[in-house]
Protein backbone atom coordinates (compact mmCIF):
# COMPACT_ATOMS: atom_id res chain seq x y z
CA UNK A 1 0.00 0.00 0.00
CA UNK A 2 1.34 3.60 -0.84
CA UNK A 3 0.62 5.85 2.52
CA UNK A 4 0.55 9.41 2.11
CA UNK A 5 -0.17 12.27 4.99
CA UNK A 6 -3.67 12.71 5.83
CA UNK A 7 -5.18 15.24 3.12
CA UNK A 8 -2.52 14.10 0.17
CA UNK A 9 -4.46 11.96 -1.62
CA UNK A 10 -7.18 14.65 -2.41
CA UNK A 11 -4.39 16.51 -4.43
CA UNK A 12 -4.12 14.33 -7.68
CA UNK A 13 -6.27 14.49 -11.35
CA UNK A 14 -8.86 17.24 -12.30
CA UNK A 15 -11.84 16.67 -13.30
CA UNK A 16 -14.52 18.69 -14.68
CA UNK A 17 -17.92 18.71 -14.22
CA UNK A 18 -19.92 20.43 -16.90
CA UNK A 19 -22.63 23.16 -15.34
CA UNK A 20 -25.60 21.24 -14.01
CA UNK A 21 -23.75 17.85 -13.14
CA UNK A 22 -22.95 16.85 -9.86
CA UNK A 23 -19.09 15.23 -9.45
CA UNK A 24 -18.91 12.19 -8.23
CA UNK A 25 -16.11 10.57 -6.76
CA UNK A 26 -14.32 8.06 -9.12
CA UNK A 27 -14.70 4.70 -8.34
CA UNK A 28 -11.04 2.48 -6.58
CA UNK A 29 -9.30 5.27 -6.03
CA UNK A 30 -7.50 5.06 -2.50
CA UNK A 31 -9.23 6.66 0.48
CA UNK A 32 -8.06 7.35 4.22
CA UNK A 33 -9.23 5.17 6.97
CA UNK A 34 -8.36 5.86 10.66
CA UNK A 35 -7.15 2.85 12.39
CA UNK A 36 -6.70 1.82 15.98
CA UNK A 37 -5.01 -0.96 16.73
CA UNK A 38 -4.99 -2.50 20.09
CA UNK A 39 -2.35 -5.19 21.30
CA UNK A 40 -1.52 -6.93 24.90
CA UNK A 41 0.48 -9.50 26.25
CA UNK A 42 2.81 -10.40 29.26
CA UNK A 43 4.31 -7.08 30.90
CA UNK A 44 7.17 -5.51 29.72
CA UNK A 45 9.74 -3.05 31.27
CA UNK A 46 7.93 0.15 30.52
CA UNK A 47 11.24 2.25 28.78
CA UNK A 48 12.07 -0.97 26.71
CA UNK A 49 8.43 -0.78 25.33
CA UNK A 50 8.57 2.75 24.93
CA UNK A 51 11.86 2.63 22.89
CA UNK A 52 9.91 -0.29 21.08
CA UNK A 53 6.94 2.24 19.64
CA UNK A 54 9.48 5.06 19.19
CA UNK A 55 11.25 2.69 16.73
CA UNK A 56 7.85 1.78 15.32
CA UNK A 57 6.41 5.17 14.95
CA UNK A 58 9.97 5.96 13.34
CA UNK A 59 10.05 2.74 10.68
CA UNK A 60 6.19 3.33 9.71
CA UNK A 61 6.12 7.51 9.48
CA UNK A 62 2.28 7.86 9.54
CA UNK A 63 1.47 6.93 12.97
CA UNK A 64 0.29 9.42 14.71
CA UNK A 65 0.02 8.16 18.32
CA UNK A 66 0.54 5.33 20.76
CA UNK A 67 -0.61 4.58 24.27
CA UNK A 68 0.96 1.87 26.02
CA UNK A 69 1.16 0.48 29.82
CA UNK A 70 3.26 -2.54 30.75
CA UNK A 71 1.16 -5.05 29.42
CA UNK A 72 -1.13 -3.11 26.53
CA UNK A 73 -0.90 -0.72 23.58
CA UNK A 74 -2.80 1.05 21.29
CA UNK A 75 -1.68 2.52 18.10
CA UNK A 76 -3.69 5.07 16.21
CA UNK A 77 -2.57 6.25 12.22
CA UNK A 78 -3.71 7.16 9.36
CA UNK A 79 -4.01 4.38 6.00
CA UNK A 80 -4.27 5.24 2.71
CA UNK A 81 -6.31 2.18 0.86
CA UNK A 82 -8.47 1.44 -1.68
CA UNK A 83 -11.18 0.03 0.85
CA UNK A 84 -11.76 -1.30 4.06
CA UNK A 85 -10.63 -4.62 3.89
CA UNK A 86 -7.50 -3.43 2.00
CA UNK A 87 -7.27 -1.03 5.21
CA UNK A 88 -7.55 -3.88 7.99
CA UNK A 89 -5.04 -6.56 6.03
CA UNK A 90 -2.27 -3.64 6.02
CA UNK A 91 -3.31 -3.00 9.84
CA UNK A 92 -3.46 -6.09 10.86
CA UNK A 93 0.37 -7.04 9.35
CA UNK A 94 2.01 -3.94 11.41
CA UNK A 95 2.66 -5.47 14.42
CA UNK A 96 3.93 -9.18 13.03
CA UNK A 97 6.01 -6.99 10.45
CA UNK A 98 7.76 -4.40 12.67
CA UNK A 99 8.11 -6.93 15.49
CA UNK A 100 11.48 -8.11 14.76
CA UNK A 101 12.57 -4.30 13.14
CA UNK A 102 11.46 -2.32 16.36
CA UNK A 103 11.63 -4.95 18.83
CA UNK A 104 8.19 -5.03 19.62
CA UNK A 105 6.61 -7.33 22.26
CA UNK A 106 5.40 -10.97 21.50
CA UNK A 107 1.87 -9.30 22.10
CA UNK A 108 -1.17 -10.22 20.24
CA UNK A 109 -3.50 -7.80 18.53
CA UNK A 110 -7.33 -7.96 20.39
CA UNK A 111 -8.51 -5.23 18.91
CA UNK A 112 -8.86 -3.69 15.25
CA UNK A 113 -11.49 -0.26 14.38
CA UNK A 114 -11.00 0.81 11.21
CA UNK A 115 -13.32 3.81 9.90
CA UNK A 116 -13.54 6.78 7.38
CA UNK A 117 -12.40 9.83 7.46
CA UNK A 118 -15.92 11.25 7.28
CA UNK A 119 -16.96 8.66 9.98
CA UNK A 120 -14.07 9.77 11.97
CA UNK A 121 -14.85 13.41 11.62
CA UNK A 122 -18.24 12.81 12.57
CA UNK A 123 -17.65 11.60 15.65
CA UNK A 124 -15.16 14.06 16.72
CA UNK A 125 -17.94 16.97 15.41
CA UNK A 126 -20.35 14.75 17.83
CA UNK A 127 -18.30 14.60 20.98
CA UNK A 128 -17.90 10.97 21.09
CA UNK A 129 -15.78 8.58 19.57
CA UNK A 130 -11.57 8.72 19.87
CA UNK A 131 -10.11 11.83 20.97
CA UNK A 132 -8.12 13.70 18.98
CA UNK A 133 -4.85 11.66 18.08
CA UNK A 134 -3.37 14.62 19.77
CA UNK A 135 -0.30 15.33 21.23
CA UNK A 136 0.94 13.33 18.59
CA UNK A 137 3.68 10.41 19.72
CA UNK A 138 4.35 8.03 22.47
CA UNK A 139 2.82 8.21 26.22
CA UNK A 140 1.88 6.55 28.84
CA UNK A 141 -1.83 5.60 29.03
Amino acid sequence: MRRVRPGAASRGALTSVAAGDTYEEPKGLPRLWHVTLSVSGKKVPLPELRRALEQLAHDHPFLLTSRYATDHAEIRYWEEARDLHDAAAVALRLWGEHRQSAGLPPWEIVGLEVIDRETYHHRIAAGYGPAPATPVGVHPF
